[in-house]
């Protein structure tokens, strides 16, 4: 082909999207046709009942090819969005093969000679990679992680105390599928106005949730850790330990599932260093990268999941400093769990690593 004839993408990265057909493959798949084109293949990737599927990514039909070793020729960069067990497979060979993997899974996040990265927060980690392999944190700890890091640059976190009121999407497509037909069962009844009324009614389809989550809370999320804590609980604190460069901070976490489709929210109380003003916080906060202060109640102003839905940034409000601790600040903040806690967070993390000096 003549130089004038080659194509525009020649020359550029090529990207594979591991698990492709998932929930949040397909929010990547959205926010690589929205951003910047600067990769040059896409190639989409999943299992093998999957291949020969098309899907659109910027602008075009593409042909899903299965997950298989050759899958990564040529690859560059690898976006893992698949289950823990097939990450652990798959993500080391992908980076034998050349690519940097950036995966999204619980199965690296942990490990020593895996980063941890927020391109908000700690870009830097991104370049120090051993293994090949950069994991993002869950979608909880992202849905607060690029507010508190703002703050903490400033003022030094010392402790957080956090409870999460965590969307369905983040049990996947059967937490969606549940709640909604839950919430058909209840529409139009009188059910919740007695004890037992609500479960008896659902019986047994409480999908991946262990009550019914439709009319109520299920203060629940993960599986049983040491002491009656939960991993998502766990998990929460390792990470925010982990990204921020803080082995020994203590961390304590309770996780709530809510009838909400998609957008975890938390309650965050953090204390500092030093004495914090609520006039000093709102500034950091207004100026954050990958924030959006909405903050003022007497005009009903503060995030819900209705507003953040569908959006890329960590809303924040209800910015409070601690009525018996001139220390801490009390916040509220909203992030969409499949986009920033996931799928964005992702697609970033894979711009860093493709703009870095040759």
């Amino acid at each position: 082909m003549a130089e004038t004839e080659r194509s525009p993408r020649a020359g550029r990265p090529t990207l594979a999207v591991v698990g492709a057909t998932g929930v949040v493959g397909s929010v990547m798949l959205r926010i690589l046709s929205q951003h910047a084109d600067i990769w040059g293949e896409i190639r989409l990737v999943s299992s093998p009942r999957s291949a020969g599927r098309k899907l659109a990514v910027r602008g075009e039909e593409t042909e899903v090819v299965a997950l298989t070793e050759d899958a990564f020729d040529g690859v560059d960069v690898a976006l893992f969005d698949v289950p823990d067990e097939v990450a652990a497979a798959w993500a080391p060979l992908a980076a034998a093969k050349g690519a940097v993997v950036v995966d999204d899974s619980g199965a690296f996040r942990m490990d020593p000679d895996v980063p941890l990265v927020v391109p908000e927060v700690n870009p830097h980690a991104a370049r120090n990679r051993p293994r090949g392999i950069v994991a993002g944190p869950g979608c909880t700890t992202l849905s607060m992680i690029v507010a508190l890091g703002a703050l903490h640059a400033e003022s030094g976190l010392r402790e957080l105390v956090v409870s999460t009121y965590q969307a369905v999407s983040g049990a996947g497509r059967d937490g969606v599928e549940t709640l909604r037909r839950q919430l058909s069962l209840v529409a139009g009844t009188e059910l919740g106005t007695n004890p037992g009324d609500l479960r008896r009614a659902v019986g047994d389809d409480t999908g991946p949730f262990p009550e019914p989550v439709a009319l109520n809370v299920v203060p629940w999320a993960g599986s049983v850790r040491e002491d009656g804590w939960s991993s998502e609980e766990m998990r929460v604190r390792d990470e925010s330990r982990k990204i921020l460069g803080l082995p020994r901070l203590p961390v304590a976490v309770t996780c709530v599932r809510v009838p909400v489709v998609t957008t975890h929210s938390l309650t965050v109380h953090a204390r500092f260093e030093n004495e914090v003003t609520v006039g000093r916080a709102r500034e950091i906060l207004a100026t954050a990268p990958g924030v959006v202060l909405f903050d003022n109640p007497a005009a009903g102003e503060f995030p819900t999941p209705a507003d953040a839905v569908g959006t890329d940034p960590t809303w924040v409000g209800r910015v409070r400093r601690a009525l018996d601790d001139p220390t801490a600040l009390e916040l509220f903040v909203c992030g969409d769990n499949l986009r920033k806690g996931a799928a964005l967070n992702t697609v970033q993390i894979a711009e860093l690593i493709a703009g870095e000096p040759g």
